[in-house]
């Protein structure tokens, strides 16, 4: 078996974790003071975990849509005409009024609602099939309602997007639109 590369970060915890990144990264976390050889067999003994989490990024990113930086004044442009009118339309029928409406450049989130109820999102979204793109519309919309993620929150957007769960998957790159 070969030996599998990890990015080590050393704090004060007690318990060690690995976790795999979105790029398929390995990143171990350790006690401050734990030996090199009781990581390194931590990192073995989980090693089939952490293939088969690194095959299912490498799957996931497979599946997303390539989104170049070149491309920012198309979706920027698509996102300033096409996100208004998803919102009205569902803010109108989930009984919420957002503050604003901002595009972004964020990499690592599709949209945000401020505490003020502003809406925000990546233009990089615009990428997606629409139905991941009125997924994240009514996520964050259901923010203005529910400033958390608790079951209440997830049960407002069933109302709306029954279907919700497979909205998700087509943005993580697990499913075809």
């Amino acid at each position: 078996m070969e030996r599998i590369e990890y990015e080590l970060i050393r704090s004060p915890r007690r318990t060690m974790s690995v976790e795999v990144d979105t790029n398929g990264g390995v990143l171990v976390r350790a006690p401050r003071f734990a030996p090199r050889w009781q990581i390194e067999a931590f990192v073995k003994e989980r090693a089939e975990w952490i293939n088969r989490a690194r095959e299912r990024q490498a799957k996931r990113l497979q599946n997303l849509p390539d989104i170049r930086e070149e491309d920012k004044p198309y979706y920027v442009k698509q996102a300033k005409a096409v996100l208004p009118g998803k919102i009205r339309r569902y803010a109108a029928c989930m009984g919420v009024e957002p503050a604003g409406l901002t595009v972004t450049s964020a990499r690592t989130r599709f949209g945000s609602c401020s505490g003020q109820n502003r809406l925000s999102f990546s233009w990089r979204l615009m990428a997606y099939p629409e139905a991941a793109i009125d997924y994240v519309v009514v996520h964050e919309l259901a923010h203005i309602r529910y400033k958390d993620h608790s079951r209440a929150f997830y049960a407002f957007i069933e109302s709306v997007l029954p279907d919700y769960k497979e909205r998700i998957r087509i943005l993580q790159g697990r499913q075809e639109a």
